[in-house]
């Protein structure tokens, strides 16, 4: 890759209070560690030391202790961890709060498109979860059953989730906006018995069906029994899938304290199915000790998050931050806000009012989703009270540092930290974050969380400094997934097959001189041109620099003399009377105006070949970039799984620029 810009300035440091008043600073005094570089050094040598101390101060029950925090045997991929103990995660959810103060603490705000707002307490949705389990049960549905879930962002999918995992079962969350297609292909690997759904969701004042879609999907599963279905009115009714089985049944029955199973804390709880590039989707299997711990622990140690706080993340279940929302701020005692809908319907300032509103303390965004919220500027943020936000987070993507510094000034104003995570669904969460305890640099990360021994390294696996190179990680942790579902050798063959006992991510990062690290994109998204390794992320920060450019993706075609040319597809900022399509004597104007910034900060040869001005960029629902499916449109290959794609009409878009 181009030489990474190291020696940014830092702009945000913490204050003596808000040290003394960390959940992280609060560890490291009470385990009488010293200084975070001693957490950090202890954590990630003495894992059986680390992770067994986590589980205490979370206060996390078991049925039956475990006999060993961890158990290598296998070798690192196949670590097994609380060897012997017996747990539910639901039961350090929900129950062991029954006749405490945080029973009539808010466990979920929510709001959908229409303003409608709910709020449950931690005693109600203990409740819910226990009417619905105890219905699960009735259609004899139990432990080791896969179920599925696709349902809309409130908070009836989060009774499901509880419901399914307090009997046993294993959730199987799916994005919202599935096709049938990828529905089946999930639900058909896992073997599911039942699918949750609900008649449908609107997006900006439309209804969108879901229902249709489920039954579609549940025609193609063989080992589906029960479609169980939230209607238009908040009720919930069975579908018997037998043939000549009735029409539906309402869902329900009197309520009990619905005991919670007992499973081995190793037993699969979730499975969630990410996109392949090429073939079925990976199934990474998580456990009842795995993901929701690591979620926890990244929420505490990492985001600061306190019992009085509301987070509010805007996610979809389908995409893994919808369940380590769930599974973190309850664990910890805390409130999570769920939002369905648009997040510039009705109009472009709905995220600041739903803070504002809410009460939110923390935020969580996509850079994506900034760099959109930007282009209506700052007044809609300003007609909003934000006082009650304490910090922001972000994950998904890399940042460019222009959208990252009008968050910290025009929406922060400077004072409130940008919080970035970056990890994934295999890990079950961070493998590098800030926190509250070091000072920030514009689009950095304070460094590997506690407890991930996380590493740079060059192509013969040796640590750097000062320069980009992979991301690794060198020791197991608790959240990693057990595995993908029924594929072990892809699993290895994915993570562990480059250098021995080696986690290889497949991200590029960086480490300066202040310690600080950088995530810089996909190492499989790296361009090569003329033998220069040029990541997407440098090239897209120059161009969105430019004040008339919102969003910018940049990939690598075939080129007959260079190996590969740099092609650079841009979304304008939309102007107050709300054109965003210049004449086409300005777009070649642009365009050219934008290769020249490009060549002048990275070198002419580094230069684009072209750059195209399309009205939307094609993105995954959790607001990734889909470098992949724009290469692949672009010239003409076969897209491949293109299951989680928000936006597919972007693509004819590329295509008709490309002349296909």
């Amino acid at each position: 890759m181009s030489e990474f810009q190291f020696g940014g300035e830092f702009v945000w440091r913490p204050t003596p209070e808000l040290i003394a008043k960390s959940n992280l600073q609060r560890f490291i005094s009470k385990h009488a560690l010293g200084s975070f570089e001693e957490l950090m050094r202890r954590s990630t040598t003495d894992i059986t030391w680390f992770w067994d101390t986590v589980l205490c101060d979370l206060e996390v029950q078991f049925y039956k202790p475990y006999s060993r925090v961890v158990d290598l045997s296998e070798g690192k991929p196949w670590a097994r961890w609380c060897v012997d103990g017996e747990m539910n995660i639901v039961h350090n959810m929900l129950d062991k709060y029954a006749a405490t103060p945080t029973d009539a603490r808010i466990a979920i705000k929510s709001e959908i498109e229409d303003g409608t707002i709910r709020t449950l307490t931690y005693k109600e949705l203990r409740e819910e979860v226990n009417r619905m389990a105890t219905a699960l049960r009735s259609l004899g549905l139990g432990k080791g059953d896969a179920i599925g879930v696709f349902m809309p962002m409130v908070p009836e999918i989060v009774v499901a989730m509880l419901a399914i995992i307090k009997i046993g079962g294993i959730f199987l969350p799916l994005f919202s906006g599935f096709g049938a297609a990828a529905i089946v292909s999930r639900l058909k690997d896992a073997d599911a018995k039942a699918l949750f759904t609900a008649a449908g969701t609107c997006r900006r004042g439309k209804f969108c069906a879901m229902k249709p879609v489920a039954d579609e999907a549940a025609s193609q599963i063989p080992t589906l029994r029960q479609l169980i279905v939230l209607n238009q009115a908040g009720e919930w009714f069975v579908e018997d899938l037998k043939a000549n089985a009735g029409p539906p049944t309402k869902l329900g029955g009197p309520f009990d304290d619905a005991p919670t199973q007992r499973t081995s804390a190793e037993d699969p709880m979730m499975i969630i199915y990410t996109s392949g590039t090429t073939g079925k989707p990976k199934g990474a299997v998580h456990t009842h000790c795995g993901f929701p711990i690591k979620s926890a622990q990244d929420m505490w140690q990492g985001l600061d998050l306190h019992v009085d706080e509301t987070l509010f993340w805007m996610t979809d279940m389908g995409w893994m931050m919808g369940p380590w929302k769930v599974f973190g701020t309850l664990l910890l005692g805390a409130t999570m806000m769920l939002y369905d809908g648009a997040p510039d319907f009705p109009g472009p300032d709905r995220v600041w009012s739903l803070v504002d509103r809410h009460k939110v303390t923390a935020l969580g965004v996509s850079p994506t989703l900034i760099r959109a919220l930007r282009r209506y500027g700052d007044e809609i943020v300003h007609r909003h009270d934000l006082s009650s936000l304490r910090k922001f987070a972000s994950t998904g993507e890399p940042w460019n540092p222009d959208p990252w510094m009008w968050l910290f000034q025009n929406v922060g104003r400077g004072k409130l930290p940008i919080i970035n995570y970056s990890g994934g669904t295999e890990i079950s969460g961070g493998i590098v974050m800030g926190n509250v305890l070091t000072p920030m640099k514009p689009c950095a990360f304070s460094g590997p969380l506690p407890g991930m021994a996380a590493d740079v390294v060059d192509e013969n696996g040796k640590s750097v400094r000062g320069k980009v190179g992979e991301l690794v990680i060198r020791e197991a942790w608790i959240g990693m997934t057990r595995g993908f579902w029924r594929d072990p050798q892809r699993y290895v063959e994915s993570y562990w097959s480059r250098w021995r006992d080696t986690w290889v991510h497949g991200d590029w990062a960086a480490i300066d001189d202040d310690g600080l690290w950088y995530i810089l994109g996909r190492s499989d998204d790296t361009i090569k041109i003329a033998g220069k390794r040029l990541g997407p992320a440098e090239v897209e920060s120059i161009l969105v620099a430019h004040p008339q450019v919102s969003e910018a993706a940049a990939v690598g075609v075939p080129d007959p003399i260079k190996g590969e040319a740099l092609v650079c597809f841009c979304v304008l900022k939309k102007h107050a009377n709300g054109d965003m399509d210049p004449s086409t004597a300005l777009r070649a104007s642009l365009a050219a105006e934008l290769k020249r910034n490009v060549a002048r900060d990275l070198g002419k040869a580094l230069a684009p070949r072209d750059v195209f001005f399309v009205p939307d960029i094609p993105k995954t629902r959790n607001a990734k970039v889909m470098r992949r499916v724009v290469r692949a449109a672009y010239i003409g290959e076969k897209l491949g799984d293109t299951s989680a794609l928000e936006n597919p009409a972007a693509l004819d878009e590329i295509r008709r620029v490309a002349g296909i």
